[in-house]
């Protein structure tokens, strides 16, 4: 392994894990681990987010074949704002994540409730959020989408053993509006800094 190669590898992961620690998804995980066993939580997000990362790539490496990468980058730092501006006013976050947890809540345990965990957690991660913005940015600015997919899936299963591993104690302290607080200042840095770097 180049030292390159483990840079670009370790930026992936290191921006994905923190980016998945603020995103919306983050708050059910957190819900949902204060309710279900630990492993299936962390099972059912890791299986959740490796899906839609395969998902993404494609998207981006097709994006990549037909769009110049600096419309790509540009486009989705423009996305990361607004997001954030929107997040900001509090139209997204808590009230679908609130719904999200009420059906999970319903759902009795055993295979059915495992696939319900993992096909929502997968639909509010294909909505549009932040790692799925930064997995189509990583694959137009690096050219190599099996070192995107691997690094991504690595840095979101790591913010999903944070997550469910501390479930209680990260849910009392940092409760949904803070958690929204710092989702929303990540979201402008990086969209920003994404948006700037595309022109250099």
């Amino acid at each position: 392994m180049t030292d390159a190669f483990a840079t670009t590898f370790a930026t992936i992961a290191f921006a994905m894990f923190v980016a998945e620690l603020t995103d919306k998804d983050a708050l059910l995980l957190l819900a949902l681990a204060t309710r279900n066993r630990t492993l299936t939580v962390f099972l059912a997000g890791s299986t959740a987010f490796v899906l839609t990362t395969v998902v993404n790539v494609t998207v981006g490496s097709v994006a990549v074949a037909f769009v110049d990468v600096r419309w790509i980058k540009l486009a989705g730092g423009g996305v990361m704002i607004a997001y954030a501006l929107w997040e900001a006013r509090g139209i997204i976050g808590k009230g679908i994540i609130e719904e999200e947890e009420e059906k999970l809540a319903k759902a009795k345990g055993g295979l059915r409730a495992f696939l319900l965990m993992v096909g929502t957690l997968a639909l509010l991660d294909l909505a549009g959020d932040a790692t799925m913005v930064l997995t189509i940015v990583f694959v137009a600015q690096y050219s190599e989408p099996l070192l995107v997919f691997s690094a991504t899936c690595v840095g979101l299963i790591a913010a999903t053993g944070a997550e469910t591993a501390l479930g209680n104690r990260l849910g009392k302290m940092l409760t949904p509006r803070r958690i929204r607080y710092v989702s929303v200042a990540i979201f402008l840095v990086l969209g920003t800094f994404i948006a700037v770097t595309s022109f250099l």
